[in-house]
C-alpha cells in the first residue's frame, strides 16, 4: 500500500507523459499507472511520501506544461484505492 497517490488528469497521451516527467523531476515519487477515458482525458497516478505526492502535483499546477483538468493527493488511501489502481495498472497491459 501506498503512503500517498498524486493524480494529474490531462488530454491526451503526450501531456500526460509531459506531466509524468515532470512530477518525477520535482519529487521523489513514482509511477504507478495512467488511465485514458473516452475522449482521450488520461489521469497520471504516481506513488510516494504526503509531501513528495504534494510537491509532485503542485508543480504540475504552479507550471503546468499542457492544460489539465484536475488534480489530487490522496494521503493514506484505502485498500480499494489500491485496488483500483492495481486494475487500471492491468488494464493497461
Amino acid at each position: 500500500m501506498a503512503q500517498a497517490y498524486g493524480l494529474v488528469e490531462v488530454l491526451g497521451r503526450a501531456n500526460a507523459v509531459r506531466v509524468l516527467d515532470q512530477m518525477c523531476k520535482a519529487a521523489d515519487v513514482q509511477f504507478v499507472t495512467d488511465y485514458t477515458r473516452n475522449g482521450g482525458h488520461d489521469t497520471v497516478v504516481v506513488s510516494g511520501s504526503t509531501s513528495a505526492c504534494t510537491a509532485a502535483v503542485d508543480s504540475v499546477k504552479e507550471n503546468n506544461p499542457c492544460p489539465f483538468f484536475g488534480a489530487a493527493v490522496m494521503s493514506g488511501p484505502s485498500s480499494e484505492s489500491d485496488r483500483i489502481f492495481q486494475e487500471w495498472k492491468d488494464g493497461n497491459k
